[in-house]
């Protein structure tokens, strides 16, 4: 096979398998939370839970990442804050927010959306890859991370970093032909979308359930959430 065989199995038929075993694999993973159930209240609400919920992702979205005084986190470790509220920023605006993604998300979905411009998102995918480098450097010197980290987090960690630093490459053709790194991206495109519904990256789906479950139980407590 030359590459460009490789660049048509990798967007092909491996991507294709790859998008079913993570569909597959995150439907599976959520019948599995809805199906521990949702326990009923034994007291009175205090207050609505209603503005609990809205309250809770509300100031996920105004904390999130940038006002680091709001959250002790801060002071504690700064470099998960900033690192991470970066990284995930930079996540967002290149998967939803690029023109070459989003494209593709279209051919999945039927429709497509109003992108930002290519530097843009070429900047912030370079500050998506400098805050994982500064992920990756903290879990390696930080002391508690170093007992919590093991080989699936590692990998996590690795699945995550590769498309990103080939596509990133990919746009800037470094280093190899085009059809070579276009290949080369696929493949870990491909084997993170199989990885995923295997490992804690997973949460992601879980967040606005968890969001809403503690918005709900600290509005019927009438704290802030």
């Amino acid at each position: 096979m030359n590459w460009t065989e490789i660049l048509a199995f990798t967007r092909g038929p491996l991507f294709q398998v790859a998008l079913v075993i993570f569909v597959a694999g995150m439907l599976y993973r959520l019948v599995r939370v809805l199906m521990l159930g949702w326990q009923k209240d034994k007291v009175p609400a205090k207050g609505s839970k209603a503005v609990g919920v809205v309250k809770s992702f509300l100031k996920g979205l105004l904390i999130f990442p940038f006002i680091p005084w709001v959250k002790r986190t801060f002071t504690k470790n700064p470099v998960i804050y900033l690192a991470g509220g970066l990284f995930h920023l930079s996540l967002f605006v290149v998967l939803i927010l690029g023109a070459a993604h989003m494209l593709v998300w279209k051919s999945l979905l039927g429709f497509g959306w109003w992108t930002l411009p290519l530097p843009i998102v070429d900047w912030m995918a370079a500050v998506g890859i400098v805050a994982m480098v500064a992920l990756f450097i903290n879990r390696l010197f930080n002391p508690v991370l170093k007992l919590l980290t093991g080989p699936a987090e590692w990998l996590n960690l690795a699945f995550v970093f590769l498309p990103m630093v080939s596509g990133y490459m990919l746009t800037h053709h470094l280093f190899f032909r085009y059809e070579v790194m276009f290949s080369i991206h696929m493949l870990t495109v491909d084997f993170l979308l199989i990885w995923i519904p295997l490992s804690r990256i997973s949460h992601f789906m879980f967040y606005f359930f968890s969001r809403a479950i503690h918005g709900q139980e600290f509005g019927k407590r009438a704290v802030n959430p």
